[in-house]
């Protein structure tokens, strides 16, 4: 039975992806089940952590069900292991959420109704917050700058004053999403060739080719734990960050405008070898220069280096 067929609300699974920093995990929890949406399901996905997360959630969190990854699968694959265990069980709508995020208990309801809304709506996401305040936007709603070869997040770092209303967007940040059925349906899973960042991008971008809406709803608030400057990821980051929106640009531009994609955001990687270089910052500098290589030549999934 599809959703809009279905006269009682729909049970929402949320899954929570997790690796490391069970505290965060646990405080998580604590707002999923503070929400005012009375039906949901928790499942937290653990991404192969060693902090002792798995052992930890089966005793202080028995009403959670939990599926261990048999190795760091990245935001991709473990979302993809969570979400097929959802499918299989009958799942209608799933909530994407990172363990390093606080929910406002009425976050869930807002993204249901509006994900119920015509026209068909693929994924909905909410108003994202920085950690520390309430007032300070992280993300409303992504929009992807084809020129510039760049995924924005519209109004980070700005002081939430109502300007964002309810809209259809080109993408949601990956920290909380809520997907239909329907749309996995029609699109498939997280490519996990990307294995993390730059893969909700361009998963919300095959939803619109497909014919999805994606919405961005500012009555559904969260908290995300997350650097808002480039200057504050580590090299790893921005390794995937880099090759990937290489990637991106790659498979969804065309023409004139993918041959500008692709010189702008080699260009960008350029200037972060060379200037990163020149402030003493090798390991950043090294993780640029991958990451170019790597985009060109294709290499994409998990790398396993260390950058110094």
């Amino acid at each position: 039975m599809t959703m809009k067929n279905r006269t009682a609300p729909p049970t929402v699974w949320c899954i929570v992806l997790a690796y490391n920093g069970i505290e965060l995990t646990l405080e998580c929890l604590a707002t999923l089940r503070n929400q005012d949406y009375p039906h949901l399901h928790l499942l937290v996905v653990d991404n192969a952590s060693t902090d002792g997360t798995a052992e930890t959630l089966r005793h202080q969190a028995p009403d959670v069900e939990l599926l261990e990854a048999p190795e760091n699968l990245g935001y991709a694959g473990g979302n993809n292991l969570g979400m097929r265990h959802a499918l299989a069980n009958g799942a209608e709508l799933l909530f994407l959420i990172n363990n390093d995020t606080r929910l406002d208990p009425h976050c869930v309801t807002a993204l249901v109704e509006e994900i119920q809304k015509p026209p068909i709506c693929g994924a909905v996401g909410p108003m994202v917050y920085t950690w520390d305040n309430w007032e300070i936007i992280s993300s409303a709603g992504g929009r992807i700058d084809w020129n510039a070869a760049d995924a924005v997040n519209v109004g980070a770092s700005e002081i939430d004053r109502g300007q964002y209303l309810p809209r259809s967007v080109d993408f949601v940040n990956g920290c909380g999403m809520m997907v239909s059925r329907e749309a996995i349906a029609k699109v498939g899973l997280f490519d996990e060739a990307f294995f993390m960042y730059w893969e909700e991008t361009d998963w919300c971008t095959r939803m619109r080719k497909a014919g999805l809406d994606v919405r961005f709803q500012p009555a559904a608030k969260m908290q995300h734990k997350a650097p808002l400057t480039w200057r504050e990821q580590s090299p790893m980051t921005l390794y995937y960050m880099g090759r990937n929106r290489l990637f991106f640009f790659a498979r969804h531009a065309s023409g004139m405008q993918r041959i500008r994609a692709l010189y702008g955001a080699s260009r960008g990687l350029i200037h972060g070898i060379i200037q990163n270089r020149l402030e003493g910052n090798l390991a950043a500098s090294s993780a640029a220069r991958r990451a170019l290589v790597d985009g060109w030549l294709g290499r994409w999934g998990r790398r396993h280096f260390v950058f110094h």
